[in-house]
């Protein structure tokens, strides 16, 4: 990658797994960084790890006026990589994920996952340049019976990324949705059950500032799960079935 000194990033969900990685990987770059994660001993090994200018604060993203005051404190933003959010859904011995566990779901991956994405693009329009990278998920397009609010959220960030894409044509922001799979990553360890094609933190990172950079509109990984997530709106209910049986799974309880 080349450097990128001079050029600024904030990094959302940044304390570990796929934000961790992503701030390595601009590090390397020569980025100055902002990471926010809500773990403040975490968050402040990952700042120490990448060296050089980095901001950090430790907060929730539903607390959108602390992101807020991180945002005004740290200044332009070239790249917006909102990368934050749990994964939670049925638990062992229940049909269904509880009411509480889709609510907390929904509000956390994508209530605050836009309410913040307006925190950053004033000033990207007002400077006319910048790139939002929204890390949803394969299950945005593949819904998982599992986690149905983890789905619908992710799902959720496909389609308000594609309009604000289109909505944004000729500002000079573009906006990129990526879709990854099973990665290895301290959030992924809560998923009780199998992970096919599972991949690094290292690579789903490099595979996602290369893309965004790229401003590619949609992207997603690793294959064969990319395409087959893609057709699975469309393939019959059976098969669907057939596929998604060796992908059951429970959540490990906090």
């Amino acid at each position: 990658m080349s450097n990128a000194s001079g050029r600024s990033a904030i990094v959302t969900g940044a304390s570990s797994g796929i934000g961790r990685a992503v701030a390595l990987e601009l590090a390397k770059a020569g980025w100055r960084l902002g990471l926010v994660g809500r773990d403040e001993a975490r968050l402040a090994d990952v700042a120490r790890s990448c060296g050089g200018d980095v901001s950090t604060v430790a907060c929730d993203m539903r607390d959108t006026s602390a992101f807020a005051g991180f945002v005004e404190r740290f200044g332009g933003v070239d790249l917006y990589v909102s990368n934050h959010g749990i994964l939670d859904g049925r638990r062992d011995g229940e049909v269904v994920e509880s009411g509480d566990v889709a609510g907390d779901v929904l509000a956390i991956n994508l209530t605050s996952a836009v309410a913040a994405l307006h925190v950053v693009l004033p000033g990207m329009q007002a400077r006319r340049k910048g790139q939002i990278a929204l890390v949803s998920s394969l299950a945005g397009l593949s819904p998982l019976p599992d986690a149905p609010a983890y789905s619908a959220s992710k799902a959720g960030l496909v389609m308000y990324g594609l309009s604000l894409r289109e909505a944004l044509q000729g500002s000079g922001v573009g906006v990129s949705v990526c879709c990854p799979g099973y990665v290895a990553t301290p959030m992924g360890g809560e998923h009780l059950g199998n992970r096919p094609h599972e991949i690094t933190d290292e690579d789903a990172a490099r595979r996602i500032v290369k893309n965004a950079l790229a401003n590619k509109r949609l992207f997603g990984f690793p294959a064969p799960l990319w395409p087959m997530a893609l057709f699975s709106l469309l393939i019959p209910e059976g098969m669907l079935r057939l596929f998604n049986g060796d992908l059951r799974f429970t959540v490990k309880k906090r």
